[in-house]
């Protein structure tokens, strides 16, 4: 009898401990909506308000973007829900060289594998994750339903912006070159702030964004906010996190002086043409 109970009873643990949801089985998925601003500067000085208003609209997908963040309590994937050109019916080609790609972060491991196309090759960038020296705050404020702190962190621009480019990197090249004191170039810091809510108990965050202890609902950095519209918690349909696969793998610095190269060699190349 007692040999029989206690068969009924390993059993029972055995069921139970089957039934218990692992760390995999935790799913959450958050939908963010990204919007940056951009200065016009001296350019746009001579401008009138129908002509701003004009380039706006045509940046418009630019400068406003959703994201959809899949994330269990090790891994997240962040990658971008791509739309059509309202005027023109067309994806925006030329961004897309510029902005992020899908993003794996396994906040266990350390480690970053994002997907990058640039001007029609695929890139696997495989690296650690941004590192980010959280500044605690005791400021609280609700997004929906939660109840968020307040966080901030200084970081090198360049490394929150590794996978973009902007003209001024190739002058600053050049200048760097062409310097016969050696002297450090001043490092150019983006300050962020982060609200997270220890309500949703990962370690996860859109973008770059990662390391508190609780989901990231809003962030802004630079000329960027982004903010957390829509959470759902175990969702019916089981979510795929995975590490996307295809491209040529490269770190975060092989990528940007890959990116730099081919645009000094375009500027080249244009410069030739015109000289003819």
């Amino acid at each position: 009898m007692k040999s029989l109970l206690f068969k009924f009873s390993l059993l029972s643990f055995v069921l139970l401990m089957s039934n218990k949801p692992t760390v995999q089985e935790f799913q959450g998925q958050a939908t963010y909506f990204a919007k940056s601003t951009m200065e016009l500067g001296s350019w746009g000085a001579r401008m009138s308000e129908a002509q701003k208003k004009q380039i706006m609209a045509r940046l418009k997908n630019r400068l406003e973007k959703t994201y959809i963040l899949n994330f269990n309590k090790e891994e997240s994937v962040f990658n971008e829900e791509e739309k059509l050109d309202a005027i023109s019916g067309a994806t925006d080609s030329w961004g897309k060289n510029f902005s992020q790609g899908e993003s794996y972060k396994n906040v266990k491991e350390n480690a970053l594998v994002q997907q990058q196309e640039f001007y029609g090759k695929q890139f696997l960038v495989k690296d650690k994750l941004q590192k980010f020296d959280w500044k605690m705050g005791s400021e609280t404020k609700q997004i929906g339903q939660y109840t968020c702190f307040k966080a901030t962190a200084s970081v090198p621009t360049s490394e929150l912006s590794w996978y973009n480019f902007s003209w001024s990197q190739l002058r600053q090249q050049a200048r760097k070159e062409n310097d016969s004191t050696n002297t450090t170039p001043e490092i150019k810091m983006t300050e962020v702030e982060a609200w997270y809510t220890p309500q949703v108990p990962v370690g996860h965050g859109p973008a770059e964004f990662w390391g508190l202890p609780g989901l990231i609902l809003e962030v802004s950095a630079g000329n960027t906010t982004m903010l957390c519209s829509k959470i759902v918690m175990n969702p019916k349909e089981k979510i795929k996190i995975e590490a996307p696969r295809k491209g040529k793998e490269i770190t975060k610095v092989s990528y940007q002086e890959t990116i730099v190269g081919k645009m000094r060699e375009m500027a080249n190349n244009r410069g030739r043409r015109r000289s003819r």
